[in-house]
């Protein structure tokens, strides 16, 4: 319990995030009840949150140097198609199971190979030739998006072996695969923002590019990495939603790039730079995933809605943060 009580008071925007689930979890019980509480509910949470989730850290990750990614999800349908694709010629009907996960195995690897080169394109465009990140990954967005409808005709990829979707769905000592996953690759990230030399370094470079560079860091060189990481981010979503799905498309969760800049900025991290951590985001995560299975219980409430209100909990979140942040500046100079 100190512990607890020292990290709440040392990251007052995490105290704020679970004055918020707090809020959330009690208002979608009293409303939907023991549907809201079920298991089935969790379980079927635990299956959905982690794709956009991933996205999210991934997202966090370029806000942090002042950047963004959209190309994020067309990263994660890239992956999924270039997965399905080489699967679908390699595995034949009978392959053995262990072949089998033999070739899975090589096609996430592949996949994982894939992200780092996109994201290693984005560091490139960004770091080197120069260009605003908004615009640089607005065009490899189209870029990727582009390469997926070429190689699927722009239709849907199925025929994926059994034991990948069976692998995804499934679950180890009572907890879904893509949760554990999802931990696997938020405690890497919040090992890296928070304890490591390349963490402070990519604080310092969203703080201020030209303090990066008088303190000697090689800016171009962090902008490769950064954007890297997202994209190896994507990428474990993208597998995750083949496995899901049992699928590839070329522009599945279109809607999840709007929640990944949600997540990220409700999460408290700060769109300019230099501030926020990744505990944050997972918090965000579970908060927008509530609120997401408890209006999937309204049937009546059609899913064309989702980009409003996530538009407008976005607007509302960013006015909120700047709020706060005047005021804190506000303190600090009186003091």
């Amino acid at each position: 319990m100190d512990a607890i009580r020292h990290v709440i008071n040392k990251d007052k925007n995490l105290a704020r995030l679970l004055v918020v689930f707090l809020m959330v979890f009690v208002l979608c019980t009293a409303l939907k009840g023991s549907m809201f509480v079920s298991v089935s509910n969790f379980q079927s949470m635990g299956k959905q949150f982690p794709e956009f989730g991933l996205l999210s850290i991934a997202m966090a990750f370029t806000l942090f140097t002042a950047g963004i990614d959209l190309s994020v999800v067309a990263i994660a349908n890239l992956c999924a198609v270039l997965m399905a694709k080489f699967l679908s010629v390699v595995i034949v009907p009978d392959m053995s199971s262990s072949a089998v996960f033999l070739m899975i195995a090589a096609a996430c690897f592949m996949a994982f190979a894939v992200s780092a080169l996109c994201g290693a394109f984005n560091g490139f465009l960004i770091g080197v030739v120069g260009i605003t990140p908004i615009l640089a990954t607005l065009g490899t967005q189209a870029l990727y998006t582009g390469f997926a409808i070429v190689m699927t005709n722009g239709s849907t990829l199925g025929g994926l072996p059994k034991q990948l979707a069976a692998t995804i769905n499934g679950s180890v000592a009572g907890i879904p695969v893509p949760i554990i996953i999802f931990c696997v690759f938020a405690a890497i990230s919040a090992f890296i923002m928070s304890k490591t030399t390349l963490g402070y370094k990519l604080r310092m470079l969203g703080t201020s590019v030209k303090a990066s560079t008088f303190s000697g860091f090689d800016n171009v060189r962090l902008f490769m990495i950064n954007y890297i990481l997202s994209g190896v981010l994507s990428a474990a979503a993208g597998i995750i939603m083949l496995g899901r799905f049992n699928s590839a498309k070329a522009d599945y969760g279109a809607s999840y790039l709007m929640e990944a800049i949600l997540i990220a900025v409700l999460g408290g991290v700060d769109p300019y730079g230099g501030k926020g951590n990744i505990s944050g985001v997972v918090m965000a995560t579970v908060i927008v995933q509530m609120v997401s299975s408890w209006l999937n219980m309204y049937e009546d409430i059609s899913n064309f809605y989702r980009q409003i209100i996530w538009g407008g909990l976005l607007i509302f979140v960013l006015i909120y943060n700047y709020i706060v942040n005047e005021r804190e500046k506000k303190q600090a100079m009186k003091g």
